[in-house]
């Protein structure tokens, strides 16, 4: 792999140790997958927040890491609401160590609003053509497929490094020859809602880590997409998909001969997977919910009470942002939390049954949290609810 003399100098420690292990985490990648060089990045976007994720190693990994990030850099979910965590039932030491990892990130420059849906609270870190080295898988999804930019799934540490020296290697998404679709996904039937969860965790299943194009009769929203490849990186390894007529490089590919056909009662199947005894914990916001998601979900309740523990996800810019619907959306009783989910957050583990309008929170959920969960439409997860 060729490095210029600048990178060189910085891979033989001559800017420092924090810089010389950023740089060795960045070329060890580029070795292994057979990079030819390094590229500039717009945007860096890390995991590896929540305390119940990174433990104490990961702290203490972060904590001993001296210098600035070059290039705008910003938080995947912490595992509480940062402000609110008592109202989540998370417990005093718990959250100790969050605030600390939170201000270990803070000190590197890096920006600590938490979430997984950065291109909703700042277009600038992404735009079509972009190299980034984002790592939360469905922001990943969302940034190769819907903006165009190009970015492999980083992990937290490669995207950390990636942040200190305003480079990542040149490799998997960042290539052409690696975008072309090798599957099409044919769905015949008409999709709304959380089909396209349904949708994404069935096809993500089959289709492990390729590259698909899909022929759909529906027209998705941005909100579709967002939840289609949020499900398909989940259930799956999906980092990049097309739609014909939909995404913006989808009509320069044809559709491979090899297809995967995917059939409504499929979809219809994944509904039926209920718990016996029904959920005790409504979560929306998986990924965070836009503002369009909760000005939706503001009318659908329009004065209703609800019975059940209901959290809907956000960020807390959108949160800061719009005080009116959020005012209204907790009025019927719904918490809306900030920085955190309900798939990091140890706030999850002690329910019995999760439901929710989320195909990446249906396949994460249990795998992680150990609840079980099934997938509604979001009025559905309403009646799930006890709506009066």
């Amino acid at each position: 792999m060729y490095l210029t003399q600048e990178e060189e100098s910085v891979l033989e420690g001559e800017q420092g140790p924090t810089l010389q292990k950023a740089m060795e985490i960045i070329t060890a990648l580029g070795e292994i997958y057979g990079a030819d060089s390094l590229v500039p990045v717009t945007s860096t976007q890390i995991a590896g927040v929540s305390y119940k994720t990174i433990g104490d190693a990961g702290l203490e990994w972060i904590s001993d890491l001296d210098g600035e990030v070059v290039v705008p850099s910003i938080l995947n979910p912490a595992g509480m609401d940062l402000e609110r965590w008592q109202e989540m039932g998370i417990d005093a030491s718990f959250a100790a160590k969050q605030l600390e990892i939170i201000k270990a990130y803070r000190r590197l420059g890096i920006r600590c609003e938490c979430t997984c849906t950065p291109y909703h609270i700042d277009k600038t870190l992404a735009s079509f053509g972009d190299h980034l080295a984002w790592s939360e898988s469905s922001a990943v999804s969302y940034a190769n497929s819907v903006i165009g930019a190009r970015t492999n799934r980083e992990g937290g540490p490669s995207a950390l490094a990636a942040a200190l020296i305003g480079k990542t290697a040149n490799y998997g998404y960042h290539l052409d020859e690696n975008r072309v679709p090798v599957i099409t996904v044919q769905v015949e039937c008409k999709l709304k809602g959380a089909d396209y969860g349904a949708l994404g965790y069935l096809a993500g299943a089959s289709i492990g880590s390729d590259v698909p194009i899909f022929k759909l009769t529906s027209q998705p929203s941005k909100t579709d997409l967002k939840a289609l490849g949020a499900a398909m990186a989940a259930s799956g390894a999906v980092a990049l998909y097309h739609i014909h007529g939909v995404t913006p490089e989808a009509d320069q590919y044809e559709s491979p001969d090899n297809t995967l056909i995917i059939e409504r009662s499929e979809i219809d199947d994944i509904f039926k997977q209920v718990c016996e005894n029904g959920p005790d914990l409504v979560a929306l916001g998986c990924p965070h919910y836009s503002i369009e998601e909760l000005e939706r979900l503001s009318r659908l309740l329009n004065g209703k009470t609800l019975n059940k523990e209901v959290w809907v996800c956000t960020s807390r810019a959108i949160k800061r942002s719009n005080p009116d619907v959020i005012r209204n959306i907790e009025a019927n009783g719904v918490k809306v939390f900030t920085d955190t989910c309900m798939v990091v957050s140890p706030a999850t583990d002690r329910f019995n049954c999760t439901l929710t309008d989320s195909g990446k929170a249906l396949k994460y959920i249990p795998n992680l949290c150990g609840v079980r969960t099934q997938l509604a439409h979001m009025h559905d997860c309403l009646k799930g609810g006890d709506v009066d």
